[in-house]
């Protein structure tokens, strides 16, 4: 017998019984629309966070400084004539002092915005480009001067024309804007475009903090990376006493990092979807051999009429095969249907992956294979006496 054929048997039993079939293919269909989803929001999220790191660029350095007490500490002037007297390692340095709570207000308009203090480089550390005006300059850090580059989103919301010049308050001191940034993100609250860069010495005084404990610097490029990471480290267990008050985290291992959660994340979430898998196995598994049962007499005439035993058993392969496939296929559009507007719901972007498509696919047709070979197994090995007498 022709695969053509067994092709056509197989449809024509799956269409004299929709119901039985669609029920065999359900554990396939949930199964195979589980993992599409799942692996879709898995790298969705992974391909958020990945952007979000990776904006700050893969030659970016972290610093954060736990303190030991007493004096030992590293003032922002030690660690900044570190990077000069390191330049071919060292591109930018700048204090990183985080604003809490912080309310941007203009007249009766206000907003929660990121507030950051940084250095004269601080927009460079972060991928951000200087649109119109001016980015800080050294002179705003030296004299604490109340001065601002605000991002788009907060340009749009405080501002009507042009906001160069103009005066705002943050968390109720008054700042002027100098400078406003490139749109960056979609230009949204929840985006980098809300965001306001001032001085880290007036941040300091804003945030109540004296110290800081937090550094961002960037390597001259990607091959000096960890180079520039071991020396930034021994520079501070000299400066500090010891590797237990500091910690030098770079983008790379964040972005490593990343990537080994989601990769073991997704693995066991695709693991539990695939039990439903398996359930849908031993569905089909379960209606082939009522199919065998109900199907004995029409496999003794076939086999009394000269039909062999592989023909008989590659059509009951085909047949479970073909509705295991079929399920396949109908998940995977469930499943990439389903897994947009869940996304979406999310707020992330869905990543369909082709490659977890395939393999579903490759996958749903494998278990009808392997869970319909047994029932097709016990149809071929018949007696086609037995089987024309069975009632």
């Amino acid at each position: 017998m022709r695969f053509s054929q067994s092709f056509k048997l197989a449809f024509k039993s799956m269409a004299g019984s929709k119901v039985r079939t669609m029920l065999t293919m359900l554990g396939i269909i949930i199964g195979v629309a589980a993992v599409i989803i799942l692996v879709s929001l898995v790298g969705g999220f992974s391909k958020e966070m990945t952007d979000s790191f990776s904006s700050l660029g893969s030659t970016t350095l972290n610093v954060m400084l736990f303190g030991r007490g007493g004096n030992v500490e590293v003032d922002p002037d030690e660690l900044m004539a570190f990077t000069e007297q390191h330049a071919d390692l060292y591109l930018n340095c700048s204090p990183v002092v985080g604003v809490g709570g912080a309310v941007v207000k203009k007249g009766s308009s206000n907003i929660s915005s990121t507030v950051t203090g940084g250095s004269e480089s601080y927009h460079l550390l972060n991928t951000f480009t200087v649109e119109n005006g001016r980015a800080l300059s050294y002179a705003d850090l030296q004299r604490r001067a109340k001065t601002a580059v605000i991002g788009t989103y907060v340009a749009q919301e405080l501002f009507s024309g042009d906001p160069i010049g103009q005066d705002f308050r943050i968390n109720g001191e008054k700042f002027t804007v100098v400078g406003t940034l490139e749109q960056k993100g979609d230009g949204g609250e929840h985006s980098d475009d809300n965001t306001v860069i001032i001085p880290y010495t007036s941040a300091q005084r804003l945030s109540n903090n004296a110290r800081v404990t937090n550094y961002r610097l960037s390597a001259s490029d990607i091959t000096t990376v960890e180079r520039a990471k071991t020396e930034l480290e021994t520079f501070l267990a000299d400066r500090m006493g010891g590797t237990d008050y500091f910690y030098v985290l770079s983008v790379s291992q964040v972005l490593d990092a990343i990537d080994q959660l989601t990769g073991t994340l997704t693995t066991v979430l695709v693991g539990i979807a695939g039990i439903s898998l398996l359930v849908g196995g031993v569905g089909i598994m379960n209606i082939m051999l009522v199919s065998v049962t109900e199907r004995t007499k029409e496999i003794g005439i076939r086999k009394s009429l000269g039909g062999k035993k592989r023909d008989i058993l590659l059509q009951f392969v085909i047949e479970a095969a073909t509705t295991s496939a079929v399920g396949g296929v109908i998940g995977i559009l469930l499943g990439c249907g389903a897994s947009i507007p869940l996304a979406s719901a999310m707020g992330i972007h869905s990543f369909i992956s082709a490659p977890a498509v395939i393999v579903a696919f490759s996958v749903s047709v494998g278990i009808g294979i392997l869970f319909g070979y047994y029932p097709a197994a016990q149809a071929a090995r018949l007696n086609p006496i037995d089987a024309l007498r069975f009632e």
